[in-house]
C-alpha cells in the first residue's frame, strides 16, 4: 500500500523540526547569555529532538529512494516509533515545568509557548507517520488474507 501524501507528512514534519530547531535554539541563547547561567534540561532535550526528528527524517525519506540497501522497514517503524515518545516527553515535560503563564509581549515566554506548541504537533505527526509504518510493516509481513498464484501454465512433468 503506498500513500502518496506521506512524503508531504515527512516534508512538513522537517519544516516543523526546523522551526523547533530555531525557537529551542532561541531560547537556549537567551538562558546561556543571560544571569540563569544555563538553560533548563527541558529545552535542551526539545533541540536534541529537532536535531533527532531531521535525522530520523532523512533516513525514512531519503534512504528508501537513493540508498535501498541501506534502507529497512523493522529499523524504519523503530526510529519513528522512538521519535514519536521523545517528542511526547520533551513537550509535557517543558509544559509541566513552563506552565502556562500570560507572556504579556515577552519574546522568551511567547518562544517558549510556540516551542511547546510545535513539540506537540511533531509529536502528533511522527504519531501518524509511525501508525502509518506500522500499518505497511504489518501487511509486508505476509499476514495478508489475498492468496498468492502462480501464473505460470507449464505443468509439472516428474521424470
Amino acid at each position: 500500500m503506498a500513500y502518496g501524501f506521506v512524503p508531504i507528512v515527512h516534508i512538513v514534519a522537517a519544516v516543523f523540526s526546523v522551526v523547533e530547531l530555531g525557537l529551542t535554539g532561541y531560547v537556549v541563547s537567551v538562558f546561556d547569555d543571560s544571569w540563569w547561567n544555563d538553560s533548563p534540561s527541558q529545552v535542551d532535550f526539545l533541540l536534541f529532538c529537532s536535531i533527532w526528528s531531521l535525522l530520523v527524517l532523512a533516513y525514512v525519506g531519503l534512504t528508501p529512494l537513493y540508498y535501498t540497501r541501506l534502507f529497512h522497514k523493522i529499523a524504519s517503524l523503530v526510529l519513528l516509533a522512538i521519535t514519536t515518545i521523545f517528542w511526547f516527553a520533551g513537550s509535557t515535560a517543558l509544559a509541566a515545568d513552563f506552565g502556562a503563564p500570560a507572556c504579556h509581549g515577552n519574546r522568551l515566554c511567547g518562544s517558549i509557548e510556540a516551542s511547546i506548541a510545535f513539540g506537540f504537533f511533531l509529536f502528533a505527526l511522527f504519531a501518524f507517520l509511525t501508525a502509518l509504518d506500522a500499518i505497511e510493516v504489518m501487511r509486508s509481513r505476509g499476514h495478508a488474507t489475498t492468496t498468492t498464484t502462480h501464473t505460470h501454465n507449464k505443468p509439472h512433468v516428474v521424470v
